[in-house]
């Protein structure tokens, strides 16, 4: 298991977490970009979430860095219970607000057709934000879950 990419203080781990930074960073500035989504719960959760996400991977990203240039090994116990916590928390409620903004999307596209009647509803940047947010769950979960497999086999 010691091999495992994605692991913290590698290369495959700072790859991982800057895709996670990326997409929430992204996800937020179309959201953001996007006039009236204050107005929506389910987008204001997003990005807040988002906003969780990004901070919690540009930390660890620059905790990765800060192991690569020092040639530091980041698998003791203690760090990746901390890893393991804090990848799940930001999985979890990342994926929550990217499936409830989902809702809200397919609400408005398919359901009550408020996207064909209102063209000032900026419905084309709420679906590619979530989309993004999706991206970024995925590239979090798989960090979960090689954090989690890190810790159980110490």
């Amino acid at each position: 298991m010691a091999e495992l990419a994605g692991r913290p203080g590698t290369w495959g781990g700072l790859s991982l977490r800057s895709c996670q930074f990326a997409f929430a960073a992204a996800c937020i500035c179309v959201m953001s970009s996007a006039p009236g989504f204050a107005n929506y719960t389910a987008f204001c959760y997003l990005i807040a979430s988002m906003g969780l996400q990004a901070l919690w991977s540009l930390g660890l990203a620059c905790f990765d860095c800060y192991a690569l240039i020092l040639r530091k090994d980041l698998q003791q116990a203690f760090l990746l219970s901390l890893f393991v916590v804090g990848d799940w928390v930001t999985a979890v409620l990342s994926f929550a607000a990217a499936c409830s903004a989902g809702g809200v999307v397919v609400l408005f596209e398919r359901d009550v057709h408020f996207c064909s009647r209102d063209p000032q509803l900026p419905c084309g940047r709420f679906e590619v934000a979530t989309a993004l947010a999706f991206l970024s769950c995925a590239f979090c979960a798989t960090s979960a879950i090689v954090m989690f497999c890190l810790l159980a086999s110490l």
